[in-house]
């Protein structure tokens, strides 16, 4: 990111001044991005890639902290995606999910089973019902896109080495009237694909 477009300080919205209200309200713990209800200052040519990439003013952010600090303020309200301080609301663009799940961990199996997955910016989210994974299917080719629930209707991209994984631990189970194939986690089973449907 350019040094000019961070020194910006009159600009609003602006990423310095979101940074500093972020760094401010992270002192204390997670900012509780929920509870703020800062005006709307305008949407920021900033944007999230299917790959957990973040783009501002189109030139990637190569500040690993810097977008830690940005994914620490992401608040989803309805189908939009904000970054949200005390003073501060501005709309960015997301491609698909905000976050992206690049690695889990295994304890246990069958109905015991549980999955912690760990995200590109480091969140550590284990599975179960009050973090649902969800599978999604494109209508036209069958390509599945698996998800993971982080915080507050913020979901991560399973990328696509963990998904691979993740069906190696699979299995069948009763669901709704009928055979899917599925995954165990945190006492749930969470459906990816009707058995009849598979190869």
């Amino acid at each position: 990111m350019a040094k000019a477009n961070m020194e910006q300080n009159n600009v609003t919205p602006s990423a310095d001044s979101l940074a500093a209200g972020a760094r401010a309200a992270s002192k204390k713990g997670p900012p509780p991005v929920h509870l703020w209800n800062a005006p709307f200052c305008g949407d920021l040519d900033m944007r999230i890639a299917r790959d957990g990439t973040w783009f501002y003013l189109g030139t990637p952010i190569g500040r690993r902290e810097l977008v830690k600090l940005f994914s620490s303020i992401i608040r989803k309200d309805g189908e939009n995606y904000f970054l949200v301080t005390p003073v501060e609301k501005v709309g960015i663009t997301v491609d698909d999910a905000p976050f992206v799940a690049v690695d889990f961990e295994v304890e246990g199996e069958g109905h015991e089973q549980v999955l912690t997955f760990t995200t590109h910016v480091d969140d550590v989210v284990r599975a179960g019902p009050e973090h649902p994974i969800r599978v999604t299917r494109d209508a036209e080719t069958g390509e599945p896109s698996p998800y993971v629930l982080v915080r507050a209707n913020l979901e991560a991209l399973i990328d696509r080495k963990s998904f691979y994984r993740l069906v190696e631990l699979g299995t069948h189970e009763a669901h709704e009237g009928a055979s899917w194939f599925g995954l165990w986690s945190g006492g749930q089973f969470f459906p990816v694909i009707p058995s009849a449907e598979l190869p």
